[in-house]
């Protein structure tokens, strides 16, 4: 019995040996190293020598793909809360040191351990220390940049609850055209858009948005149902309407489905469109509950704040000057002093050209400067068209491989069920922050 347990303690000490041969050499050594490593799992668990005093023996530099195999063995056992900080720290080195030709060969296995590193550090509450990680181990899988990975989601999801905007914005900033699962798809364009309206980027955020609300699906998911209800509050903060109907391309699912989900939400809108505050500040008190359920009570306050606006904007097309305190009547705000605090918002963030003079609380206001001469205008216009020419070149060439293509005709019409997402019944606080 001695002598079996001898030969276990052998055979993973000798992939050990195997690993440190073959790590450095060739594309055939690395392969080799590969077919063998897939075998290893069984001899792993049963081994004398904890996986983790094989890893001690290894450089994740050189040795990446024997690496994450025996780290992955490692990994997969419970992990208490006690051990979770040491886990996710040797996850870390691991994702910065490891060579990304190498852990491209076992994607799926990269994934997993990535996947648990995220669960780490949100056990031990501590969701900033997976940003830089994530974002690493996102690079490191992709294989261009227009890639959408399985960790996309993970990576946003970290930077919201860390709440670094920006950095999740440097991933938003990436034109995806490849993907291979739905699921990842809607969760990085839900988590996106969180982004998004977190840096007060809304136009971007309905975009993102708009994908989740729009993209193909067999049934109703939980992901599809918030983002539709944020698409209905960020519409109303950005252009001041929300539209009911629907994109002819929206799946018949999302058009018979997604209002029944969303009433309190369509109510707002509704309230909205008589432009009297009155009846937006009943509504919101009528269903505060469902909002704050929903975890969406902050966007539905900067809501009612952008009816005010909109109505002091529609008083700058009527008016040259106004006093703070006639402003404050006319909006039904409580006082000139929040008047004040209003329009210097307003000025601030160029969404009205004004002065206000203290002395006597009279508010100026100009017609808007911009004339669409500056350089960084014509920057702007001109890189959205050089996007556009990149993706028509690249939708005309996918066009083309598509209608070439024997397999994909003869699959037409045949496939109607390839979404499978959870059931809606299914946790949709999932996906809330």
């Amino acid at each position: 019995m001695g002598g079996g347990m001898n030969l276990n303690m052998n055979s993973a000490e000798s992939l050990v040996a195997q690993i440190l041969g073959l790590s450095g050499g060739s594309a055939k050594d690395l392969a080799h190293l590969h077919h063998l490593l897939k075998q290893s799992d069984d001899l792993l668990l049963s081994s004398d020598s904890p996986p983790a005093s094989l890893l001690s023996q290894l450089d994740p530099s050189v040795h990446s793909l024997g690496y994450l195999y025996i780290l992955e063995v490692c990994t997969s056992g419970p992990i208490s809360k006690e051990q979770s900080g040491e886990v996710a720290l040797l996850i870390a080195r691991f994702i910065e040191a490891c060579k990304a030709d190498q852990i491209c060969l076992a994607p799926d296995k990269f994934i997993s351990v990535c996947k648990r590193f995220k669960d780490q550090v949100l056990l031990v509450e501590a969701p900033i220390r997976g940003v830089a990680p994530m974002l690493t181990a996102v690079r490191k899988l992709q294989t261009s940049s227009e890639q959408l990975t399985a960790l996309h989601s993970d990576f946003l999801l970290l930077c919201l609850l860390a709440k670094c905007y920006k950095t999740g914005l440097s991933v938003l900033e990436d034109y995806i055209y490849e993907v291979d699962q739905p699921r990842d798809f809607f969760l990085y364009c839900y988590y996106g858009g969180m982004i998004c309206i977190g840096q007060k980027q809304f136009h971007k955020a309905l975009e993102l948005l708009h994908n989740v609300v729009t993209a193909p699906m067999s049934a109703v998911n939980a992901i599809a149902v918030e983002a539709y209800k944020k698409y209905i509050l960020v519409s109303l903060i950005h252009f001041g309407q929300f539209s009911t109907s629907f994109p002819k391309y929206t799946s018949s699912v999302a058009q018979r489905n997604l209002k029944n989900f969303s009433q309190p939400y369509l109510d707002l809108a509704n309230s909205y469109s008589t432009g009297k505050i009155s009846e937006l500040e009943s509504c919101v008190q009528t269903n505060k509950e469902k909002f704050e359920t929903d975890y969406n009570l902050g966007l539905v306050k900067q809501v009612v704040s952008s009816m005010y606006k909109r109505n002091i904007q529609r008083l700058t097309q009527t008016y040259l000057t106004l006093s703070l305190q006639d402003i404050a009547n006319t909006v039904q705000l409580k006082s000139s002093k929040e008047a004040e605090m209003h329009v210097l918002q307003m000025i601030q963030d160029g969404e009205i050209y004004a002065t206000i003079n203290q002395k006597d609380g009279m508010v100026r206001f100009f017609e808007d400067p911009e004339q669409y001469k500056s350089c960084q205008m014509i920057e702007h216009i001109d890189s959205s068209i050089q996007r556009v020419m990149v993706l028509s070149k690249k939708l005309s060439t996918m066009e083309e491989q598509m209608s070439c293509d024997p397999l994909y005709l003869s699959k037409v019409g045949r496939e109607r069920h390839r979404y499978d997402f959870e059931d809606l019944d299914s946790a949709p606080h999932k996906f809330n922050i």
